[in-house]
């Protein structure tokens, strides 16, 4: 477990300043490994203290979530609370925010499990391989085996197909098998083998049947719940053998896996350490309510608020206690304020953080600091073009001061203004590069920065680039 200063300077790679919000979120995650070193009893009155992050958009409020998702080994999800509508009407109920959560716990227990037998199911993996290229070297059919496969369970029950019988073999049939056997797992495992095709059978799930549900609004997965009565189909494939190896690895890893011990640690998992972060909820927020509640919005609030304060929401795998799960929210709140959301909610959010708007320095530092800078992100792509693109500092200082500049006199988006400023700049350069041309320095300047930025402020412009 990292502490408050390591999980800071980690989202310093990728994240310019907002120094308040890293902090609080830093010293949040450290308080969850705090309250596991103390006894039980004493653990169970620590709950978590939620944070609200409240700042215009573009200024870091998602990025710090998604990078923060990444640094700690813990279920989290993010959800936008304008999906949400009130119990009883047409959308998604909030309680399928905790569904997820678990879904994503079960997803990362599993995958630990998976990665513990991983050498045990490559080997079992490698053997089928073998056994498939022996048999096709042997010229065995399989035509008696199919048709029992095709047979009904109550032919075969009674007696209707009978077992294909293993022939009989001489010593010296035994030897040669040996040395076939022998070679082939020699080519294989030297990589000769990789692209060769063979006939696999793999289950296939069937699909669809659940948009009429969701269509709804009921968020119900009609393939799980008959999943236990309907038999799973299967079919041949001709795949090579590097995606067989992928095939059969995941199937002898799901045969290796305790199904029942990777849901219970993930539903503890779940509920003493997961984080959900709720993404635009000033959007619920309504400061207007003399015509009554909003289903959309006040409504909403109403139905988050039991999660938020500590309740019990049903899911496939068991009750989920959502006593301890610690809840980011973030909002730019332009329209309403963070006073209009109703104060029982409010006070579900003790910690609150104000995310400051960027400055032209801060501009400047987001296009070159983070470890996916802009500037970075554009020359990788063109050099696979045999472009070289380079960018001066003065240029740099141009790009930062029109990306401030369009801000300022019109529509606020924060760093994603960037990206409309430098897709435009390139646009030239990006539609010429390609082909077989040697490989070329481009070396972008402030003066190529103000010819090609011309009018950019103009929101004609820009407006083609803003999704």
């Amino acid at each position: 477990m990292m502490t408050p200063r390591e999980t800071v300077e980690a989202l310093d790679k990728y994240i310019v300043g907002q120094e308040k919000a890293k902090k609080a979120v830093a010293i949040a995650l450290r308080n969850r490994y705090r309250r596991s070193r103390l006894t039980e009893e004493l653990r169970d009155e620590i709950t978590p203290k939620n944070i609200i992050m409240v700042g215009p958009t573009g200024v870091g409020k998602t990025e710090i979530a998604r990078r923060l998702a990444k640094l700690v080994d813990a279920p989290f999800i993010k959800v936008e609370a304008t999906k949400f509508t009130e119990v009883g009407y047409v959308g998604r109920d909030v309680d399928s925010m905790i569904r997820d959560l678990v879904e994503t716990s079960i997803r990362i227990c599993k995958s630990k499990k998976q990665e513990s037998v991983k050498l045990v199911a490559q080997a079992a993996a490698e053997e089928r391989i073998i056994k498939i290229l022996t048999d096709e070297e042997n010229g065995e059919s399989k035509d008696n085996d199919n048709m029992n496969n095709e047979m009904s369970p109550l032919h075969m029950l009674f007696g209707g197909a009978q077992k294909k019988s293993e022939p009989v073999l001489s010593e010296e049939e035994k030897l040669e098998l040996k040395e076939k056997k022998k070679s082939v797992t020699e080519r294989l495992r030297n990589g000769e083998l990789e692209d060769k095709l063979i006939s696999v059978e793999v289950e296939t799930s069937a699909t669809g049947g659940n948009d009429a549900f969701l269509a709804m609004g009921i968020d119900i997965n009609v393939n799980e719940i008959l999943g236990g009565v309907l038999p799973k189909k299967k079919k041949q494939r001709k795949v090579t053998i590097k995606e067989a190896r992928r095939i059969f690895t995941q199937e002898e890893s799901e045969k290796l896996i305790d199904m029942d011990e990777v849901i219970r640690e993930a539903v503890e998992k779940t509920e003493q350490d997961g984080i959900i972060f709720i993404d635009e909820i000033d959007k619920i927020a309504g400061a207007d309510r003399k015509n009554g509640p909003d289903v959309s919005r006040e409504g909403v609030q109403r139905d988050i608020l039991p999660i938020v304060e500590g309740s019990t929401v049903n899911t496939k795998y068991g009750p989920i206690r959502t006593d301890f799960i610690l809840f980011i929210a973030a909002g730019a709140f332009h329209v309403s304020k963070v006073s209009d959301l109703i104060p029982e909610l409010q006070g579900r959010f003790p910690i609150k953080v104000n995310l400051e708007p960027l400055s032209v320095e801060a501009y400047k530092s987001i296009l070159v600091k983070p470890k996916n800078a802009i500037t970075k992100q554009y020359a990788e792509l063109l050099k696979t073009d045999n472009i070289n693109l380079t960018f001066t500092d003065d240029a740099l200082d141009a790009i930062a001061e029109h990306a401030y500049m369009a801000n300022a006199t019109s529509e606020n988006i924060g760093a994603r203004r960037l990206h409309t400023i430098v897709e435009n700049l390139l646009e030239d350069i990006s539609f010429n590069a390609g082909g077989n041309y040697p490989e070329t320095d481009v070396k972008i300047d402030k003066d190529y920065v103000i010819e090609h930025l011309k009018g950019i402020n103009d929101d004609d412009d820009l407006q083609k680039y803003i999704i």
